[in-house]
């Protein structure tokens, strides 16, 4: 009796049919851009367009996800598709309104986390309150430890964001952070324009080892600007480290708020003899009339992604590129679990 169990088991497993491929969550993502199945991409509203980018490079549909107000100004989030164990990317960078556009992310997380979603993923391409990464003076909140903590603690398991202000930043998750350059986006660009005698510039001591590490991938030379900022969003320069004279300088940083601090680094290595200024800035977050500041100083360019929408198109001396192909890729490759770090090697 036994014996014909066994027999009818094995006849049983025999006959099961074998799994489809398309239930396989990683079938179709090797050697070319066909869907990512498995994979689930949702974005709420402070970068649609740079998410619909990504999901052409990943040639997904966007998830569907309604991110609207109730009539009293509170966030409505509504997730219209089961994610049941999926592997969930949401991207939403904390720019301007920075509040509100926070309060969207952890929203949307926490929701993909209460509908069984198997892993979740914040793309942040521009982290808001970077700038608040330790105490300047008494008595002040480390900001971005706190909005670290909002993030891990709404149920993401992992980020991907695009330079922060601050690399130790990372260390204020207490999940993975997958760090990303955009170095690699702007120097397609520039190598393209064939500049002559560049020097990479680096607008304070602070963002000396990023600019190091651009002037190196250019094969420029390095030059450092002694600032000091008397109160926030105000600069005032006092030297100039290195020679810029009869050179190009481009100079580098992870951000422009203001324009205040380039307008014025500018004014000074024109002083100095350069002859052509071009400026390189990740995010472009263009407070109050940072435009008008950039069109009348003596930068000639100022070249930005779009991890931060602009208010409106780029036009004079703006030039805006995307990092979509940057970090759709790095979505792919966490997804398909390869290596990141190589996308920078």
């Amino acid at each position: 009796m036994m014996e014909t169990s066994k027999e009818t088991t094995k006849e049983s497993a025999q006959r099961m049919p074998a799994p489809k491929a398309k239930d396989a969550p990683d079938a179709g993502l090797q050697g070319g851009p066909r869907p990512a199945l498995g994979l689930k991409l949702f974005s709420c509203n402070a970068n649609r367009p740079l998410a619909d980018k990504i999901a052409d490079v990943l040639n997904v549909p966007l998830g569907k996800a309604e991110v609207g107000r109730f009539a009293d100004g509170e966030i409505n989030v509504h997730v219209k598709e089961n994610v049941r164990g999926r592997d969930c990317y949401v991207v939403q960078p904390t720019c301007r309104p920075v509040n509100e556009n926070l309060m969207e992310l952890l929203m949307m997380v926490d929701a993909l986390h209460r509908a069984s979603a198997g892993r979740i993923t914040a793309v942040i391409p521009y982290f808001g309150y970077a700038r608040a990464d330790r105490k300047t003076q008494p008595r002040v909140p480390i900001s971005a430890k706190l909005v670290a903590n909002l993030i891990t603690k709404a149920g993401a398991q992992r980020v991907i964001t695009v330079d922060l202000h601050a690399g130790q930043i990372q260390g204020f998750f207490d999940i993975p952070v997958d760090h990303l350059i955009a170095a690699p986006v702007f120097l397609d660009y520039l190598r393209k324009k064939n500049l002559k005698d560049v020097v990479c510039v680096s607008p304070d001591v602070g963002g000396v080892e990023r600019a190091r590490a651009f002037a190196k991938r250019l094969s420029a030379g390095l030059v450092i600007i002694d600032k000091r900022r008397p109160r926030p969003n105000v600069a005032s320069v006092y030297n100039v480290i290195g020679d810029v004279q009869g050179k190009t300088a481009v100079l580098f940083d992870d951000m422009i708020d203001t324009g205040g601090t380039l307008n014025k680094v500018a004014a000074k290595i024109r002083e100095h003899g350069a002859v052509k200024i071009l400026a390189v800035c990740v995010h472009g977050v263009l407070s109050g009339n940072a435009r008008d500041l950039i069109e009348r100083s003596e930068i000639e360019e100022l070249i930005v992604t779009d991890t931060i929408p602009l208010p409106l198109e780029p036009a004079g001396k703006i030039v805006q590129l995307s990092i979509a192909p940057l970090v759709g890729e790095a979505i792919r490759r966490n997804h398909c679990g390869e290596s990141i770090s190589e996308l920078f090697v």
